[in-house]
């Protein structure tokens, strides 16, 4: 059975939206995937796009969503590290992935940050496939 991820951050346009689009192209046998953010924001992140792109993985029609739009209970709940308190989110575990948002910096940043999201998508589909996540 699939494990419900949801990977959450203040405006779902950067960070969530690529840890959602590594997590439904590395590990769709195991994972069941969502991303939201906990306001409203008007687009993805262009930066984002771009350096998805450059890795094959199409992100020209995402959107942010809210957590609203997600379902109610997951099972992995992984923040980007927003520093910001998240709404409640009933869930059998959750992580912290403290991670510097790009927006507003170079591409590379972007490209960096693409890079640490795939190693740590890559890592949390290992746990679920050895059973780290009951």
């Amino acid at each position: 059975m699939k494990k419900k991820v949801a990977f959450v951050c203040v405006h779902n346009s950067c960070r969530s939206q690529m840890a959602e689009a590594w997590a439904k192209q590395l590990g769709s046998e195991v994972l069941e995937v969502y991303s939201a953010g906990t306001e409203k924001y008007h687009e993805v992140k262009q930066g984002a796009v771009q350096v998805m792109e450059e890795v094959g993985i199409n992100m020209s029609k995402h959107y942010p969503k809210l957590l609203t739009d997600i379902p109610k209970e997951i099972d992995i709940l992984i923040t980007m590290g927003c520093n910001v308190v998240c709404p409640f989110v009933p869930c059998k575990y959750l992580e912290d992935w403290g991670l510097e948002d790009p927006s507003g910096g170079p591409i590379e940043d972007f490209r960096n940050t693409r890079d640490i999201i795939k190693e740590k998508v890559e890592d949390l589909i290992e746990k679920v496939k050895k059973g780290e996540y009951k």
